[in-house]
């Protein structure tokens, strides 16, 4: 790619392999960052590879440490950047949901006072009971959102829902989508016009790969 080597921001976790994967249909050979998951930093031949917590992937794009990163798109309604969006990888499929226990059909406050819902999607989730008409208390959580209503903290949970495994197995099922996810590629302000060439070169031919996977 031209204009030198461009810098990304990758998400660790499940989803990696996946979007090395896509890279390498698009014949960029990310291969390397799948063997040592200590290792964050990867001087590679035509990239250099960051592999950093799916949240901080946009503060690493935003600020200019990377030129382009992989999120998905939960997490940017989430924290509005100022960033480009110019494609959907289609990767990483979730819904953004609410849940309750077993059985309950509509979201009123359980202890007949205000309603409390678990989430580390504070803006999207009160967002949402906004539109509702209803006032809400966020509780915000960075992890293991099922353990709030099993221990009587909140009523209900906003959280990103896959299969619902993890819910049936808390005793808990979902309620409403509040929207559906998919990965984006995302690209810093600076980065789109100072190395342009190398940013388009390499969103042609992802589209590329996308298209023929229909």
């Amino acid at each position: 790619m031209g204009q030198g080597r461009l810098t990304m921001a990758l998400p660790k976790g499940r989803m990696l392999r996946e979007v090395v994967d896509l890279f390498a249909s698009a014949g960029v050979e990310l291969g390397e960052i799948l063997e040592d998951s200590r290792k964050l930093v990867f001087d590679l031949k035509d990239t250099r590879v960051l592999v950093v917590r799916s949240q901080d992937v946009i503060t690493y794009v935003e600020h200019g440490a990377a030129d382009i990163g992989i999120v998905g798109k939960d997490v940017l309604l989430e924290a509005a950047p100022d960033l480009y969006e110019p494609l959907d990888l289609g990767l990483g499929y979730c819904r953004l949901a609410v849940a309750g226990p077993v059985g309950a059909t509509d979201v009123v406050p359980l202890d007949g006072a205000h309603i409390r819902i678990a989430t580390k999607y504070p803006r999207l989730a009160e967002a949402h009971f906004r539109k509702k008409g209803m006032q809400v208390e966020i509780i915000k959580l960075y992890g293991s959102i099922e353990l709030a209503p099993l221990t009587g903290l909140t009523d209900f949970i906003v959280d990103l829902v896959s299969t619902g495994e993890t819910l049936r197995q808390n005793g808990m099922c979902e309620m409403e989508t509040i929207l559906e996810s998919t990965s984006r590629l995302i690209v810093n302000r600076a980065s789109m016009k100072t190395r342009s060439a190398a940013v388009i070169e390499l969103v042609e031919k992802l589209k590329g790969v996308l298209g023929e996977r229909g």
